[in-house]
């Protein structure tokens, strides 16, 4: 028997599943970037923050240039596209900058940048309000018909406002401009960080792989039947 020969068969063939899985892995770019047409421009806000941090420009995105994550935006530019409702931007939730200026937009929901732990730098039509308010930020000033919103601040226990109540063994945490979530703390967890000990991930999630095996191997069996039956 020989040893140390790949056949050339499997060498094409692992050539062809490469050919397929690379570019769709690496090369798919987040639809909200597409939401406006064009390319992000080096000289905008957001250009110039993709350029000091190394990003990767993708449709009117920036994205984090690092392998394990290719796909989170760091910086995304809406402004300029005849927006008037603005209702989801979730697939940017991770970003450090976003740019809607220059739209009509009418209204904006209060609840839009909950989840925004990483925005410091937000650029809005003048006449709107930064989230959470003025008091949700460092600074807040208008020019040149854009309202700038800089430096997101953590709700929890802003000097002068009542102390954001969180349930015992568990901290509070920032999530989003005016926003906040209670985390439980270590050795802590279930409803309202009540239950001391490490959270059953194997007991929990073991049984309810185990349960959602067994379930689809039953209806893959009774599926089965009803297909040979005439």
């Amino acid at each position: 028997m020989k040893t140390g020969h790949v056949p050339l068969t499997h060498l094409f063939l692992v050539f062809i599943l490469y050919l397929f899985i690379y570019p769709s892995n690496q090369q798919n770019e987040p639809q909200i970037c597409k939401r406006c047409s064009g390319i992000l421009q080096n000289d905008s806000f957001v250009g110039q923050f993709c350029f000091s941090f190394a990003g990767r420009i993708a449709g009117r995105c920036c994205l984090q240039n690092e392998t394990r994550d290719p796909q989170r935006i760091t910086g995304l530019d809406l402004s300029n596209c005849s927006l008037t409702h603005i209702d989801n931007l979730q697939d940017a939730s991770g970003a450090s900058i976003i740019d809607l200026s220059l739209n009509p937009i009418i209204n904006m929901s209060d609840s839009l940048f909950e989840g925004f732990r990483n925005l410091s730098y937000l650029i809005l039509p003048a006449d709107m309000a930064c989230p959470g308010g003025n008091s949700s930020w460092d600074k807040v000033e208008i020019s040149e018909g854009q309202r700038f919103c800089e430096g997101q601040r953590s709700m929890c226990n802003q000097p002068g406002k009542m102390s954001v109540n969180c349930p015992e063994y568990s901290r509070c945490g920032p999530y989003g401009p005016g926003f906040f979530e209670c985390n439980c703390g270590d050795n802590y967890h279930g409803y309202k960080c009540l239950r001391e000990g490490e959270f059953p991930f194997f007991q929990v999630f073991g049984s309810l792989g185990a349960s959602t095996f067994v379930l689809s191997l039953l209806l893959w069996v009774t599926q089965r039947r009803k297909a040979k039956s005439p």
